[in-house]
This record gives structure tokens, C-alpha cells and sequence, in this order.
């Protein structure tokens, strides 16, 4: 389907989304622990249980680094009729049910099979990494005006409990990203272990003191119904609960494992890695530069931006929030990742290779400059000799 506007000189530009088939690969991601379950029963083999952690940690990785990378951008003539395209948000649309879906289906599968503990554990995990994702399309509708869009939002966030994040995220770390006063933006030298522990706290704080305040601006106290981070709970905790009593008390782990790693593995280590070190310039006034593409690490790979609605060109959603994902543009000159989100956040696990790889980046980003960099304080003796070295390198 091809996409036909005029330029400002009148004449005629014409586009064609190569991804557009493969941006419903987005519908079938979040049914792969379903897909698993059912061989791992026909089949007699607990070890279909983790197929999903092996997707998501191997082979999209090696997906990435086979196909080309894709920096082409839509011509900008186009990109109101390219927004405009239901076909995009309704994909986004059918995640949403997707992921309660295959929630369902395997707590009925821990609940109602005999299974030993490893491929419990498997299949949370597995599950995690979905309803982390659910996060991400969260993300994604969650910056849309439409008001069932926003709602869409929190619906799939309940799934995972992380109800939160439509405020934190938008009026949070949107505002403070890339400055020392964001705790979902990572210094260099900070761990994801490290970041998560304040991290998931520092959310969770910043999102209910936002809705005080707002609720307050309206002559409301935070224990109401219209309080933004209570909506989407009331829809976990009657989830959860209908869970456990359909289904057994094998639920409370399977559930907490699989919060757990949506939470931390998968959408801490996406904040961990998009922003490491990068730091944007307080102003004369006191108040920070306006956030631009260099502020967040990008990433073009095809595979995993196809899985993740694009969210790793995510240097153009910070510079401009609505935009859709279909629409994200890459630039030039921007920091740019080794490779996708999937083996990032594998890296980022271990510290030490992550610190290797990454850190001469940042270095070489801010160019020796280490007052272009946020660097976590505990770490700033150790660290400077990296400004130094680069320094004489030149």
C-alpha cells in the first residue's frame, strides 16, 4: 500500500511501508508462551517451557544482526496519512486483549497441570517478557489523546500490575529524562541492579505524588476513583485474586515471577539502557535544555523494533511524544546501540561486560567531556581517568 503526497514545490512524493506485514508480528509475540505450553504438553517436554526466554534472548538477537540495519525514514509529506492509517493502531488495539489472553491461559496451565517447578519458573519468566511488552504497548497508546486509547493503556499495564507507569512515565520521566533528578534515567557506572532498587521505587513515588497533586488542583484528595494510578490496579487486584481462587495457591509464585520480570527485565532494563549516561545542560536560569534526539541511545535493527512498535528509535519519541511508532524517524549523528533491546538487556545483566562496552561509548560521545555526562557519584573518581585517557587520544 503506497502513500502519495504533495511537497512544498508540488510535486509529488510517494511512500511505502516495507515493514507494514511485519508490524503484525506484534500480535503474535505476546502468544508465544501460549504457543509453548501447547508443545511443551503434546510434546512431553518441560524444556518448551523457556522457549520464549530463548527467543527473546538469542535468536531475536541474531535476527537483529543478520538483517541489515534500517535507518530510512518516511517522507514527512506523508506522515499525516501514514498516522492516520487505522491499520497501525489497531494492531495496537488487539495486544491488548492478546495479553490477558495469554495470561489466562497459562495460570490455567500451572493451575490445572501437575508441573515440576523448573518449567513453572520457565513459563513465568516467559510470561514476564510478554507482559513486559505489555508495558510497551502501554507506552505507546499511552502517549495518544484519544481517550479509549488512553484507557487501552491502562488496561494492558493492570496486566502486569504496573498500572503506575501512565503517569509516571508521561508527566515523570519525560519531564526530568537524561538529568540526575530522573530515577528512570541510569548514570554511568550505575549497575541495573543498582538503578532497579531505586528505580521501580522512584516510579512508583513520583507517579502518586503527581496524581496528589493534581487531584488536589480539582479540590480532590488521592483516594478517588478519577486517581489515575488506582484505575488500573482496580483491575489487577480482582485479576490476580480471581487467579488464585480459580486456580490455586501455585499462582502467588507464578504471578510474582512473572510481575517481577516484566517489571525489571523487561521495562527497567529498557529505561536502564535507552538513556545510560547521556545528560542534558542545565541553562543560566537553572532549568535544563529542551530534550533532543541526542539525549536517548537509538537503535535500528529491524527485528526487535518490529516487536516493540518501534520503541527503540527512541531518540525521536523523546523529542516528540505523540508521534506514532510508525511514523518514528532515525537521525544522523545520534548515540547508537550495538545492538537491540533483546541482547542490550542481557548485557546490562552482566556488569562488568556492560561497563565494557558501553562506557568507552559514552566517552566518545560526549567527547572526552565529562560534564556531558551524567555519571553516578560514587563512581566519578573511578571514572574520570576514562575522560582523561580519551582526552590524550586525541
Amino acid at each position: 500500500m503506497s502513500i502519495q503526497a504533495l511537497t512544498d514545490d508540488g510535486s509529488t512524493v510517494t511512500y511505502k511501508d516495507r515493514r507494514r506485514l511485519l508490524w503484525s508480528l506484534s500480535l503474535v509475540w505476546p502468544l508465544m508462551p501460549v504457543a509453548a505450553c501447547v508443545l511443551a504438553l503434546s510434546l512431553d517436554s518441560a524444556a518448551w517451557f523457556w522457549a520464549t526466554l530463548m527467543v527473546w534472548y538469542l535468536i531475536v538477537p541474531i535476527i537483529d544482526h543478520v538483517l541489515p540495519a534500517d535507518a530510512s525514514n518516511p517522507p514527512e509529506e506523508v506522515v499525516p496519512q501514514l498516522e492516520a492509517d487505522r491499520y497501525y493502531r489497531t494492531l495496537t488495539y488487539l495486544t491488548v486483549p492478546i495479553h490477558y489472553f495469554t495470561l489466562v491461559f497459562t495460570a490455567y496451565v500451572v493451575g490445572t497441570q501437575d508441573l515440576p517447578w523448573h518449567a513453572v519458573v520457565g513459563l513465568a519468566l516467559s510470561v514476564g517478557v510478554v507482559n513486559g511488552l505489555a508495558i510497551n504497548t502501554g507506552h505507546e497508546l499511552g502517549h495518544k489523546k484519544t481517550r479509549l486509547e488512553r484507557w487501552l493503556a491502562k488496561a494492558v499495564l493492570a496486566v502486569v500490575g504496573y498500572g503506575h507507569f501512565f503517569v509516571e512515565h508521561n508527566r515523570g520521566h519525560h519531564k526530568d529524562v537524561a538529568t540526575p533528578e530522573d530515577p528512570a534515567s541510569a548514570k554511568m557506572g550505575e549497575t541495573i541492579y543498582g538503578f532497579a532498587r531505586s528505580e521501580i521505587p522512584g516510579a512508583m513515588r513520583r507517579a502518586w505524588e503527581s496524581e496528589k497533586v493534581r487531584l488536589a488542583r480539582r479540590d480532590q484528595g488521592p483516594w478517588s476513583l478519577d486517581n489515575e494510578v488506582l484505575q488500573p490496579l482496580l483491575i489487577t487486584l480482582p485479576l490476580y485474586l480471581g487467579l488464585v481462587v480459580a486456580f490455586g495457591w501455585v499462582m502467588l509464585p507464578f504471578l510474582f515471577l512473572q510481575a517481577f520480570w516484566g517489571w525489571f527485565g523487561i521495562l527497567s532494563s529498557a529505561n536502564y539502557i535507552e538513556h545510560y549516561g547521556l545528560l542534558r545542560q542545565k541553562r543560566e536560569n537553572g532549568r535544563y535544555e529542551p530534550c533532543q534526539p541526542q539525549h536517548s541511545w537509538n537503535s535500528n535493527h529491524v527485528m526487535s523494533n518490529v516487536i516493540l512498535f518501534n520503541l527503540q528509535r527512541h531518540s525521536d519519541h523523546h523529542a516528540n511524544p505523540t508521534r506514532r511508532y510508525q511514523s518514528l524517524r532515525s537521525f544522523e549523528a545520534l548515540p547508537e546501540l550495538p545492538s537491540g533491546y533483546p541482547f542490550m538487556f542481557a548485557l546490562a545483566l552482566i556488569p562488568p561486560l556492560w561497563f565494557k562496552v558501553m562506557d568507552p561509548k559514552v566517552v566518545a560521545w560526549a567527547g572526552g567531556d565529562s560534564s556531558k555526562v551524567n555519571i553516578l557519584p560514587s563512581k566519578r573518581t573511578r571514572l574520570l581517568p576514562l575522560f582523561a585517557d580519551s582526552s590524550r587520544n586525541d
